[in-house]
Order: C-alpha cells, then structure tokens, then sequence
C-alpha cells in the first residue's frame, strides 16, 4: 500500500519538526510528501540518524520486489505489483510465458521447441510471444545439458531459466549465460553451493514444495545478499495455486511481509503433462499474480488463447482497447467488395472484422478513430457523426478503391444515413445489421442485389 508523508515526518529530526531547509523544501512534511512520491532522494536530509534512514528506507521499499530478467528487447520485467485486485489501480508487469525444454528430450523436440520461440501474435496493435525458455536438466548428464544451453544461446534472444538438481551442472550453465541475465533455480538442497558461486544481481528463482519451507528459503537467501528472487511454492493443483498465489499477494502487499515480497513462478509441467491442462492451470496463473509461467508445450490455438489471456487482464482498465484507425482488407478486397464503417473500439473491430472474415466476401472496413468509444458512445459524444464519417473516407480514397460507392453504416446509427449523404455526394448510404452476428447474411443478400441489378 502506498506510503503515507505523516508515516515518513514523525521519522524526520524532531519528529519531523525541524525545518532547516537544508533539502530545499520550506518544511519535513514537504520533504516527506516529495520523499513518499519518489521525487527526492533521502539522502537530501543530513540530520537523519541511522536507525531512521534504515526504517524509512525500508518503508520505501516496493511490497514487492522488481525483478529483470534476459537482455534486450526481450528481457522480462516482474514485480512491482502494487493492488490485489484489477478495478483497483490496473496489474501492472504482465506475465512473462516460458516454454520448457528438457535435455531428456531428443534434439528434433529441441529444435521444434525452439522454433516456437519465435511464434509472434498480432493482436490491438501489440506483438506478443514467448518471453522465456526454461532449460531442465532431466538426463544427469552436465554435458548434454550444457549442450542444450549453448544451442538455446545461439538460436534465440529469449531470456533463460535455468533448472538442474546439481550444483555443478547448474553453476556450469550459469556462467555459459551470465550475459543473457538468466533466471537461476535453486532448491533448499542445493543453495548453499550454488549461491556463494553467484553474482549478488543474479536473479534467482527459490523452489519450495510449500510456503512455509519457501519462506525460510527466501529468507536465507537474503541473508546470503540475493535480492532479486522470485518464488515457486511447489503448487501441484489448481487450489493450490490459487491458494499459494493469493497468499504471497496479500502477505506481501497488505502486511508486508518482506520474505514474500516477491514475484513468483508458477511451473506447469511438475502438475501434469497434459497440454490443455497445462493450459488451463496457466490461464488461472495468469488471473492470479503468477510472475512467470512455465509450460511443457503449447499448440497454436493455445499459444493465442494465453497471450490474448494475458494482454486482456493486464490491459489498463482505465483505458479503452483501440486499434489503428485505418481501412482494413478482408477476403482480399477489389474493387467490387463492400465497404463497412464502424469505430476504433477494439471490442468492436474485432467484432465486426471476425464476422466480416466469416463471410468469405471481400469487404473493406473503415475504422473511425472515436478514442475507443463503441459504435453508441461515439455516435452520442460527437465523435462517430457524418462530418467525421466523410472526412475519413475522402482521407483513405475510398471513391479510388470500389465501382459501386455503397457505404454500410452500423445499425445503430442509421439515422445518419440522410445527412451522411449530403457529406458525400455520389455515394450510396445503406443501413447495415445492428448486431456483427448478422453481417454475413447480409453481406451475401447484398451481393445477390447487385447481382440482379447488373
């Protein structure tokens, strides 16, 4: 929860009473307003003594922790989480989606696993893909894994995560990708020697088979200079994961339990091998605070229903989804295809463009900019109205690009339709369905009318 200024002044010199304007604020309760919002550094105050540096210090600290891992444009940003519930504020760090690859497995499996790395999902103008690979070592053979380490490094830019039981094998692997930032997993069986071996930025990932011996393990690697952890509490069913997840979100941000504090890992392929179930259990992490999620394999129909899982609740409530405000081909447009118009409203486009798809006719749909307003809402505040309507086709030459000049305008505004006409001599307004369900039909009885007329 945020940190409030009258917490931080009764911490300043005589209990926040001072005043000596040495910081260059007026009063301590200005330092301290400036201090709770990030704008000054604390060490702008000289009088401060030790014990009350360190507890401000520790009242500055984020509930829970921010964590980088992998270099580049693909590096994995979690944490920082600051509500336990979406409408509060919004999820900030979506997820980061790693696919696992076992040394076990035979190379062929490495190589289509791998290839996947570089699967991409266009969706509300983002590209979305996996962010992270996670390498386990399943043979006992260091040399073999080290073999699949080295692949991995030169076949993708995607961040690593690194699992093997044995220190040596895992330290191994470590220093062959120290460069990429890799996330390191440790157990409370092999921590003591590995981490000496670590550099004290490492991100490390604690493996626990409940929360209470993750605690302790979390704990102890802290005491060893390790702040960048992130925490798998060994969640082997749905329940579970629900339970352990919501338990380290709310220890963490509500009582500020500080050996919880961080992002956590949810690891799939421990709970089942089936792949829908995999499925299903990531879509439940994602809903659920996990910080990374780890799957065993994933079809393609999988791999756009997690991503388009993910940008869905990590998409700031407060904004609405929007698209590019452009005319879109659908079906491979001529001359002779159908000109729809609606708004930019993702939830519309997406809508009408799957429905217009579904067709099979070749259609050109106008999107409107409207700011993300719905078809109605535009329409009421001024933004989807004739004048606005017109501009947009004289801008894309949409008189250059069909025969016809029919423009099929959304149901629910067909009262648009006379004025719209006056905007744009020479073009013929038609009033299309109100519902997207019902633009196939349509659109085929359209075609049949030309048809005749022709």
């Amino acid at each position: 929860m945020p940190v409030k200024a009258s917490d931080i002044q009764k911490l300043l010199p005589e209990n926040g009473k001072k005043n000596c304007k040495e910081c260059g604020l007026a009063t301590c309760f200005a330092f301290a307003m400036k201090l709770a919002n990030a704008g000054i550094a604390l060490e702008k105050c000289s009088y401060l003594s030790l014990d009350s540096k360190a507890q401000i210090e520790d009242m500055l600290q984020p509930p829970i922790r921010q964590v980088k891992i992998g270099q580049g444009p693909r590096q994995v940003v979690i944490g920082a989480e600051e509500v336990m519930y979406r409408h509060q504020k919004t999820f900030l760090q979506p997820p980061g989606l790693a696919l696992q690859i076992a040394d076990g497995e035979s190379e062929e499996i490495w190589g289509n696993k791998l290839a996947k790395l570089a699967w991409q999902y266009d969706r509300l103008d983002k590209i979305s893909r996996f962010d992270l690979v996670a390498l386990h070592c399943t043979s006992g053979d260091s040399s073999r894994y080290h073999k699949l380490v080295e692949r991995t490094l030169a076949e993708t830019d995607a961040g690593l995560i690194l699992m093997a039981d044995e220190p040596g094998c895992l330290l191994a692997a470590y220093e062959a990708s120290k460069n990429r930032n890799p996330l390191v997993c440790v157990t409370a069986e092999n921590y003591t020697q590995v981490v000496p071996n670590l550099d004290k930025s490492a991100a490390v990932c604690a493996r626990a088979k409940s929360l209470e011996t993750l605690a302790d393990l979390s704990g102890k690697l802290k005491e060893m200079g390790l702040e960048n952890l992130v925490l798998e509490p060994g969640s082997r069913t749905l329940p579970d994961l629900v339970r352990d997840q919501t338990i380290i979100r709310r220890a963490s941000l509500l009582h500020k339990f500080r050996t919880l504090g961080y992002p956590t890992l949810f690891y799939g392929p421990a709970v089942t091998s089936d792949i829908d179930t995999q499925l299903l259990l990531a879509s439940a992490g994602i809903a659920r605070y996990a910080g990374i999620i780890v799957l065993d394999d994933v079809s393609p129909a999988g791999f756009e229903t997690l991503l388009t899982v993910r940008q869905d609740i990590y998409t700031d409530p407060r904004v609405a989804p929007t698209v590019e405000s452009k005319v879109y081909s659908f079906n491979e447009a001529d001359e002779s295809a159908a000109v729809l118009v609606t708004t930019n409203f993702a939830l519309t486009y997406y809508a009408v463009a799957g429905e217009t798809e579904n067709s099979k006719l070749p259609v050109y749909l106008l999107c409107q900019d409207t700011g993300g307003l719905c078809v109605l809402a535009a329409w009421s505040t001024g933004k989807f109205v004739p004048e606005t309507i017109a501009e947009m086709v004289k801008k894309q030459s949409l008189a250059d690009k069909v025969t016809h000049k029919q423009l099929i305008l959304p149901g629910y505004v067909a009262r648009l339709k006379g004025d719209l006409e006056d905007e744009l001599p020479g073009w013929e307004i038609l009033v299309g369905p109100r519902e997207a369900t019902d633009l196939p039909k349509y659109l085929h009885e359209l075609k049949k009318r030309r048809n005749s007329v022709a």
